[in-house]
């Protein structure tokens, strides 16, 4: 490899030709998959990591918690399976959600990528499955085992050859077989490309290694996120908040530290971890607080591995943000959505200029299961996004995903894939909270049951009762409602919808900002 030091121009021309190559597999993947979860909402990520598995690269559209969870996932194969049984033509793949990002759905799969023999870089990719078994990420799961299909770090592909038993047990354990599979050589077909995208970059550079490149991105990542932090003075930032939790709220407590250019995130104070699916892995917590440090202080900074190494995070042991096996995490989401929330109200005095107040979040969700009219078994997913927070400049925008980066399915769709007819769906107008700026609005969907059989529904919902608050003077967020047929529903409990049944979401609006 070149021995001398990265000019601006080459190392941004590199840096940039990655991104690209992340980007076109992304549209890859898109395009070739079989779920809408993927080619319509966006459920899914592409990085590049160096050789060590530390992050290079993502995809400009992927979502958050994927970029500081798909590098953990990488080491992991590191660590289990080792370099000297990785081999031309492997692909691996693992969905343990203490080493993935946080629950089963999402299945990670890693290209190690050659060059001249040398392992030189890992494609992987994320992306939520259509189905992985199990109770389809239900609240009243208790322990791990019921939520489906576990994969642990294993060989998928070796050397070109597809491991047939293991694509055998998956198909006989969901209930989408052909959508699951389908999305999974999906991933394959844009690690492929990935990979092409990398040799031919390297030829071009001649190169032999990304090692100098990682050095040089990840230290000026770094040092441009501690100069960053130097802005703060030094202190302890605390914030505390309760949400819907199960029959009695949730606390949420965090504290950010700051001295000179360090940052630790302690999260001490957040509540225990409970017997129902809704715990969030470490992983996962870990890469939501990089997402909000990262949106405060360099928003602009391209995402990697420099940027996770600027700062330190405790989450306590059999907390809701660090539950120890084998407890249920399929809904970890409205865990952790809530977390980037937390570290803006922690620096909200401190950096008032740069923090939006609470959004609607988190991510609002219906899981459709049973058998359609033909008798075949069917699992679909629908997601709806309420109101954003606004900001010292902003309104708050309205059915804004965050802090994920998922998009609402089109009713088209809906109604294609589903046995819901859509009657309403429109704009819950006034639900963002009043402030010197407005939070953005939720929205109102009216779901009838259309087909001939029952149909079983899991919700996922939050602040039915704690509704998303303002910031300095900014008023709350309408809360949401779930409604089936008019009446008040339990979004803790799974439900059996009969036919002209119906369902009405009323999506909660972000939080106001400033005095009105």
């Amino acid at each position: 490899m070149r021995k001398d030091a990265f000019d601006a121009v080459t190392l941004e021309i590199l840096w940039r030709r990655m991104i690209s190559a992340a980007d076109e597999a992304a549209k890859t993947l898109q395009r070739v998959s079989f779920s809408t979860l993927v080619n319509e909402s966006n459920d899914f990520a592409c990085v590049v990591t160096d050789a060590s598995g530390a992050s290079l690269v993502q995809n400009t559209e992927s979502i958050p918690s994927f970029n500081g969870c798909l590098p953990i996932t990488v080491r992991h194969f590191l660590d289990v399976i080792g370099t000297k049984d990785m081999k031309q033509g492997d692909f691996l793949v693992c969905n343990d959600p203490w080493v993935g990002t946080g629950h089963l759905n999402d299945i990670t799969i890693a290209k190690p990528v050659f060059f001249k023999g040398e392992l030189v870089a890992f494609c992987a990719s994320t992306a939520h499955a259509p189905d992985i078994g199990g109770k389809v990420r239900s609240v009243v799961a208790r322990e791990i085992f019921e939520e489906g299909f576990a994969i642990p770090a294993m060989h998928m592909i070796r050397e070109g050859e597809a491991n047939a038993t293991f694509f055998q047990l998956l198909r006989a354990a969901v209930r989408t077989p052909d959508q699951t599979e389908g999305d999974i050589w999906a991933q394959v077909t844009a690690l492929n490309l990935m990979e092409e995208r990398l040799h031919a970059l390297m030829k071009e550079y001649n190169l032999s290694s990304f090692d100098a490149f990682a050095d040089e991105i990840h230290g000026r990542c770094e040092t441009a996120m501690r100069k960053a932090f130097k802005q703060v003075p030094d202190g302890s930032y605390n914030f505390g908040f309760k949400t819907d939790g199960l029959t009695e709220p949730f606390n949420f407590n965090v504290t950010v530290r700051i001295s000179d250019d360090t940052v630790h995130v302690d999260w001490t104070g957040t509540s225990d971890q409970v017997d129902r699916a809704i715990n969030c892995p470490a992983v996962y917590t870990f890469a939501m607080t990089s997402y909000a440090l990262k949106c405060i202080f360099l928003p602009d900074l391209p995402n990697n591995e420099g940027v996770f190494r600027s700062f330190t995070m405790h989450a306590p042991k059999r907390s809701l943000v660090n539950p120890e096996r084998p407890a249920s995490v399929g809904g970890r989401m409205a865990t952790g959505h809530y977390l980037p929330t937390a570290i803006f109200g922690a620096l909200a005095k401190a950096l008032p200029e740069k923090i939006m107040a609470a959004s609607g979040s988190p991510l609002w969700s219906i899981i459709q299961t049973g058998v359609d009219d033909e008798g075949k078994p069917t699992a679909n997913t629908l997601f709806f996004n309420g109101g954003s927070g606004a900001t010292a400049n902003t309104d708050g925008q309205s059915c804004y995903s965050w802090p994920s980066n998922i998009s609402n399915v089109p009713i088209e769709l809906t109604e294609r894939n589903t046995p819901f007819f859509v009657e309403r769906k429109s704009l819950r107008e006034a639900s963002g909270g009043e402030g010197l700026k407005r939070g953005g609005d939720g929205q109102e969907i009216v779901l009838r049951h259309s087909g001939k059989r029952n149909i079983g529904i899991i919700f996922m919902a939050e602040r039915l009762r704690h509704p998303a608050h303002g910031l300095l003077g900014g008023e709350a967020g309408a809360p949401g409602e779930v409604l089936i047929d008019g009446n008040s529903a339990d979004v803790r409990a799974d439900h059996i919808i009969s036919p002209g049944q119906t369902i009405t979401l009323k999506l909660p609006g972000g939080g106001g900002y400033g005095q009105a």
